[in-house]
């Protein structure tokens, strides 16, 4: 067993919502001694994918080894980082999310967006795709509290930056080992995005989970289990790398 003072920070991006708020249930599945930072976006700023990925490499740990962890919306932001080969990254981690549009029948539809009253909408439709039959009282309170903190411009705009963005030349470029974290009923995702993935990034650990999209709110014990194992790999290696 690998001492867990050992193991790599684990940097968190949020999804959609940037509040990071949402990661609560994980943090609490996580052994207190994990070392996590949980990274936030601005919930009354307007950041396309370029500025988050710019806002983010200023806030990665300068001085220790750390594993990106891009949630849903982040995860064209964490391989973006991930390509740029930062120092001290030892591992991309990437929970139901992808690289190009996942709905990319949707894509002529971007235009639309600002048209879409986001603050009016019922909460049923968000909750069906999110949380679907995982979904619990507490889970959709948390959900619709993080939502409600962003500005309808901010989350438009991510997510005409979702129909537009195709990180798949990026993940191609990163060098660290990778694991998809995929969400067995995920209505958001479909699973060609990890095949995508993992047509990139061949050698990338692929790890099916009984949740829905908020994978890491409706499965946080199991997630977080794989996610150890995962730090702990990495940490073998880095011992082994220090011992020669």
């Amino acid at each position: 067993m690998i001492d867990l003072t050992l193991l790599p920070t684990l940097v968190l991006l949020p999804g959609m919502d940037g509040t990071g708020r949402l990661f609560d249930p994980l943090l609490q599945a996580l052994p207190p001694s994990v070392p996590v930072q949980v990274l936030r976006y601005p919930a009354d700023q307007v950041l396309d994918y370029p500025a988050l990925v710019e806002r983010v490499g200023q806030q990665l740990p300068l001085d220790r080894p750390f594993v990106l962890l891009g949630e849903s919306f982040s995860g064209p932001v964490a391989v973006s980082i991930a390509a740029r080969r930062p120092a001290g990254l030892k591992g991309l981690v990437l929970c139901s999310s992808f690289v190009r549009n996942p709905r990319s029948a949707l894509a002529p539809l971007s235009p639309l967006l600002k048209l879409l009253p986001l603050r009016h909408l019922p909460f049923w439709p968000m909750d069906a795709l999110l949380l679907g039959g995982f979904s619990t009282p507490a889970l959709r309170a948390a959900l619709a509290a993080a939502i409600a903190q962003v500005q309808s411009r901010v989350l438009r705009t991510r997510l005409q930056s979702v129909m537009a963005v195709d990180a798949s030349q990026a993940l191609v470029a990163t060098e660290v080992p990778l694991l998809y974290l995929q969400a067995r009923h995920d209505r958001l995702v479909p699973a060609s995005a990890s095949t995508l993935i993992r047509q990139l990034r061949n050698d990338a650990q692929l790890v099916a989970i009984n949740g829905p999209h908020c994978l890491l709110q409706a499965a946080p014990t199991e997630a977080a289990e794989h996610l150890l194992r995962f730090m702990h790999e990495l940490a073998q290696i880095r011992v082994a790398v220090d011992g020669r």
